[in-house]
C-alpha cells in the first residue's frame, strides 16, 4: 500500500471500497491521514454494522412525536445550551453552515440555520430531526463523535456512505457533571461547486462550545455549592471543574477532574476533603464572599505546581426569590478565562498566625463540636498560646476572629439542617450549639434577614 493507494483515499478524490480502506489503514506505517482518524469508524461500520456503503437511500427523519420523545430527556440541557448555540452559529453562519444539537443516539433535537435553505438542508439529513447513529449513517461527525466520545471532523469521502460525500461535520460531546455523554454539538455543511476544503478550526471552535456547555450544565447542578475551575498555568488542555461543600468536601467533579484526581461516583459518596486535592486557607470559602475569587493553589502531595483557581460561591438556598440576571451571571462559562486571570499565589498564615496544620485541626474540631459549648480558652489551650495570642493569631490565619468563625459555621450547619431535615428548630437549635430557639433565630435573621422557619419554607 503505497503513495499512490493513498492518492485514491484523498477526500478529494476518494473512491475506494470500505474493506480496501480499512486494510489501507491497518497496514500503515506513516503518521496518520485524514482518513485514518476515522479508520476505526469505518471498521465498525464495514465489520459490526454491516452498512450500505453505496446505498442511495433518503435521510433518516424521525417522526414529529418521536422528535418530541427524543428532546424531552435534554430539554434543560437545551436551556443551558442555547446562547453557546447562538454563538457558534454567529461565528459559522456566514459559510453556510447548520449548527445541529443532537442527544445522545444522534438525533438532531435543534437547529441553527438559514432558512431559505431548510429544503436543501432537510435533503440532506442535516435538520430537525435527522438521525446520525454511526449503526444509521455510518461514519459521520455526529455518531461517531458518540461512538468514540471525542471531537471529530469527518470530511467529505471520509463519510462512510458515498451519499454524503458532499458533507462535512464536526461534532464534539457533550458530558454532564457525572462525566456520561448526554448529547453532541455538530456543525455541518453542504459543499457545492466542487468546493471542497477542510475546516478544522470549525472543529476546534465547535469544541470550544461544547465545553462551554458542559460548564454551564455543571455550574447550574451545582448552583448551591463552591465552584472550583482550576488549570496547569502551562497547559490549556487540562482545566477542570470541582463542586464543594461548605465543609470543603468535594460533591462533583467533570470528567477531567475525575481521571486527574482518580475521583469516582463511589469515593465522591464516601467523601472526599478538597485538602486531597489542593492546599489552600479556608477563609477562602468564607460565606460573605459574593464574587469569583482568583488565586494559585498547590496539588496535595504533588511537586509544588501551582494550578490556576477560580473558586465561584454558591446561590443561596435561602434567597426566596433570584432574578435570572443573577442565575445567568452565576452559571456564565469560566474556563477559558483561566489563564487571563490576573492571579495571586493563595494567602497563607501571615508572620504571627498559626501554622497551617494547627489551624486545620483547630477548625476540624470546630466542625466536629457544633453541640458542645466551646470557648475560646479551649480553643487557645489547644494551640499552647494565650487567650489574646490566639484570638490574633487565629484572625490572620483564617481571616475572621475565632468567635465570628465559629458563628459562622453553626449558622452554615443550620442551613443545611433545614435543607436536608425536617428537625424541629428546638432540636436544630441545640444540635449546632445555640441555647435555645429564640437564640438561633436571632442570630439566623441577623445574617439571612429571613426567619429559620421561612428559610425552610422557601428551600
Amino acid at each position: 500500500m503505497a503513495t499512490a493507494a493513498r492518492q485514491r483515499i484523498d477526500p478529494s478524490i476518494g473512491k475506494v471500497s470500505p474493506a480496501d480502506r480499512v486494510e489501507l489503514s491497518e497496514s500503515s506505517e506513516n503518521s496518520p491521514s485524514q482518513f485514518e482518524e476515522v479508520s476505526e469508524s469505518w471498521r465498525r461500520c464495514l465489520v459490526d454494522y454491516h452498512v450500505d456503503a453505496k446505498s442511495c437511500s433518503k435521510p433518516n427523519v424521525v417522526t414529529q412525536g418521536e422528535l418530541s420523545a427524543s428532546r424531552e430527556p435534554v430539554a434543560k440541557i437545551l436551556v443551558q445550551a442555547q446562547d453557546e448555540i447562538d454563538r457558534l452559529y454567529a461565528i459559522v453562519r456566514q459559510q453556510a453552515y447548520v449548527v445541529l444539537f443532537c442527544n445522545s443516539d444522534g438525533v438532531a433535537v435543534h437547529h441553527r440555520g438559514d432558512e431559505t435553505r431548510a429544503d436543501e438542508f432537510k435533503r440532506w439529513g442535516i435538520w430537525l430531526g435527522g438521525v446520525w447513529s454511526e449503526r444509521v449513517e455510518g461514519t459521520n461527525g455526529i455518531g461517531t463523535c458518540i461512538a468514540d466520545q471525542r471531537p471529530v471532523l469527518v470530511h467529505c469521502s471520509q463519510h462512510y456512505r458515498s451519499q454524503h460525500a458532499q458533507l462535512s461535520c464536526a461534532g464534539a460531546p457533550i458530558f454532564d457533571p457525572q462525566g456520561q455523554l448526554v448529547a453532541v454539538l455538530d456543525v455541518s455543511k453542504v459543499h457545492r461547486d466542487l468546493e471542497n476544503q477542510p475546516f478544522s478550526l470549525v472543529l476546534e471552535a465547535t469544541a470550544v462550545s461544547a465545553r462551554a456547555i458542559e460548564e454551564r450544565i455543571f455550574r447550574e447542578h451545582f448552583r448551591h455549592a463552591w465552584t472550583i475551575a482550576a488549570a496547569l498555568p502551562d497547559d490549556n488542555g487540562s482545566a477542570l471543574l470541582l463542586a464543594v461543600d461548605d465543609y470543603q468536601r468535594i460533591l462533583g467533579a467533570d470528567r477531567i477532574a475525575r481521571k486527574a484526581f482518580a475521583l469516582s461516583d463511589k469515593s465522591l459518596a464516601d467523601g472526599v476533603p478538597l485538602s486531597m486535592v489542593f492546599e489552600y486557607a479556608r477563609w477562602l470559602f468564607r460565606r460573605n464572599y459574593e464574587q469569583d475569587i482568583s488565586v494559585q493553589l498547590v496539588r496535595a502531595g504533588g511537586n509544588g505546581q501551582r494550578w490556576g483557581v477560580l473558586i465561584t460561591p454558591p446561590l443561596s438556598k435561602s434567597r426566596v426569590t433570584r432574578s435570572s440576571t443573577e442565575a445567568a451571571v452565576h452559571s456564565r462559562p469560566r474556563l477559558n478565562t483561566l489563564g487571563h486571570l490576573p492571579v495571586a499565589e493563595a494567602p497563607v498564615a501571615r508572620r504571627g498566625g498559626l501554622p497551617p496544620g494547627l489551624a486545620r485541626r483547630i477548625c476540624d474540631y470546630i466542625e466536629s463540636h457544633f453541640d458542645q459549648k466551646i470557648s475560646l480558652d479551649s480553643l487557645a489551650a489547644m494551640a499552647g498560646l494565650s487567650r489574646d495570642h490566639f484570638a490574633r493569631a487565629f484572625h490572620q490565619s483564617v481571616g475572621v476572629p475565632p468567635h465570628n468563625y465559629l458563628l459562622r459555621r453553626r449558622l452554615d450547619h443550620v442551613e443545611q439542617l433545614l435543607r436536608e431535615t425536617q428537625l424541629p428548630l428546638s432540636q436544630i437549635a441545640l444540635a449546632t450549639g445555640f441555647s435555645d430557639q429564640s437564640h438561633l433565630a436571632r442570630h439566623f435573621r441577623r445574617q439571612t434577614g429571613m426567619s429559620p422557619s421561612l428559610a425552610r419554607w422557601s428551600g
